[in-house]
């Protein structure tokens, strides 16, 4: 076991020394390193070993399986009806913005609010405090208000239910469809906010169609992809919301509740893993030289430039959702070595959740400076909405600090976030073993190859991280 962390260890090291070229939002390259690239990847790998030793050790009986909560306070009513209103209007403001406002997209609240605030911020908020999201999701608090105020009129109508075998299949396409909105679709296209604003009311009117035909419960909680998302990541809060009441957990002990089983859920993991490497991979070296012959290739069965670029950047995206999946699914192909009559499909589901800090760790290491940096442009677009000049609460003048956080804390953020991220998956993965498997022996044995996997992991994070520059 030993050779096996040393080995891993040193590939780890060799793989972050990969020079920067390209440049990256949310990344900062290898050049702001605060200390050798060699220190990053053998720290790495020795808190892996010891974090993996240790638990081995001292975590003998599953702690995260039924953990105890505490009550902390009902949430009342009112509450719920304002945090959804605050949720509609800003979505109303946003199409609103993305159809009269400016064409600049710096300039256009649209943009900023559904690429750092929704996409990134909400994923931070949802670790941080719970499951904001379900409360101020602006399809289901109208699916909520249209439901309460028609209810006299719609007495007779029935839901269907809501397919098993489909899963979350539809979170997870869902997941991968704006993944390849942000990174295949042109640049000037998938920053146009007119375009961004047809896209959110289409996707609005697709939730209200499914919760109409399927019941608002059902489908904000398999088929809605960004409910099903950020709620997945909640689950590493220490607060959880249920049936009207405010619970406080131990961290990290919302996700073993995550049910992996059903279907889709691991593909929706993939979706989130595979999405933000992709994001990393497309602007550094490899990519740059790959690219251009993928697009040759197009273009040889008649492709035009600009479909010859989405359709790379669409082989590059499915390649990297589908490389996660690989890596995970070896993992599980080992464990099966291990003990008897635990099948592949089975381990998938039951150890799925271990993957969702790692989702978390790739989302904050990726786009930590994006968040910084850009979310302070908010300031000035609550005032100025539509970037006509209008100054609504005295902040248009303001700016963007980019000496608000320096290089080396961002660093250290990056690869803290990655770390922290794989250590906090084999802890979900060692406590789902020790019910899973017979003996002691047998789930620390297992958990071998999953600490492959998380040393996998975490080489490609790092080396994403150092093949881009700012």
């Amino acid at each position: 076991m030993r050779r096996l962390v040393t080995a891993l260890g040193a590939c780890l090291a060799l793989l972050v020394l990969a020079p920067p070229v390209a440049s990256a939002h949310g990344l900062v390259g290898r050049a702001d390193l605060p200390i050798p690239t060699w220190l990053f990847g053998w720290a790495a790998a020795i808190v892996l070993g010891v974090s993996f030793a240790l638990l081995g050790a001292l975590w003998r009986d599953a702690r995260l399986e039924e953990p105890r909560e505490r009550l902390l306070f009902p949430i009342p009513r009112v509450a719920n009806a304002i945090c959804g209103a605050i949720g509609i209007a800003y979505f109303g403001v946003v199409v609103y913005a993305g159809f009269a406002g400016s064409d600049v997209p710096t300039a256009n609240i649209a943009p900023t609010s559904i690429y750092v605030i929704f996409w990134v911020g909400t994923v931070v908020l949802s670790v941080l405090f719970g499951d904001v999201f379900r409360a101020f999701s602006p399809w289901r608090s109208l699916a909520v208000a249209v439901g309460w105020v028609a209810r006299p009129l719609a007495r007779g109508w029935r839901t269907r239910a809501y397919p098993e075998r489909v899963g979350r299949w539809p979170a997870a396409a869902g997941i991968v469809a704006f993944a390849w909105l942000e990174l295949a679709y042109p640049p000037t296209e998938r920053t146009d906010p007119t375009q961004l604003a047809i896209v959110a009311i289409a996707y609005g009117i697709v939730q209200l169609a499914g919760m109409a035909i399927y019941g608002i419960e059902a489908w904000t909680t398999r088929a809605d992809a960004f409910g099903v998302y950020f709620n997945m990541f909640s689950r590493l809060s220490p607060f959880e919301r249920r049936e009207g009441v405010l619970y406080l957990r131990p961290p990290l002990s919302g996700a073993p509740r995550w049910d992996g089983a059903v279907s889709g859920s691991v593909a929706l993991l993939c979706a989130g893993i595979g999405s933000t490497s992709f994001d990393g991979f497309s602007n550094g070296a490899a990519w740059a030289d790959l690219s251009p012959h993928l697009q040759d290739f197009f273009k040889n069965f008649g492709a035009g430039q600009e479909l010859a670029l989405e359709l790379s950047a669409t082989v590059g995206l499915l390649f990297f959702v589908g490389l996660v999946f690989v890596v995970f699914r070896l993992g599980v192909g080992g464990m099966r070595t291990v003990g008897s009559g635990h099948g592949a499909r089975e381990l998938l589901g039951r150890f799925a959740h271990s993957l969702i800090p790692i989702a978390f760790a790739y989302a904050l290491a990726h786009y930590f400076s994006l968040l910084v940096f850009q979310s302070q442009a908010m300031a000035y677009l609550i005032s100025d909405p539509l970037g006509k000049g209008s100054d609504l609460f005295g902040t248009a003048g303001s700016g963007i600090d980019y000496n608000a956080v320096s290089g080396d804390v961002i660093w250290y953020v990056q690869v803290g976030a990655l770390v922290c991220g794989h250590v906090a998956g084999l802890i979900l993965a060692h406590d789902r073993a020790l019910v899973t498997y017979n003996d002691t022996r047998e789930a620390t044995r297992s958990q071998y190859w999953m600490l492959v996997v998380m040393v996998g992991f975490t080489s490609l994070g790092l080396w994403l991280l150092s093949a881009v520059n700012r």
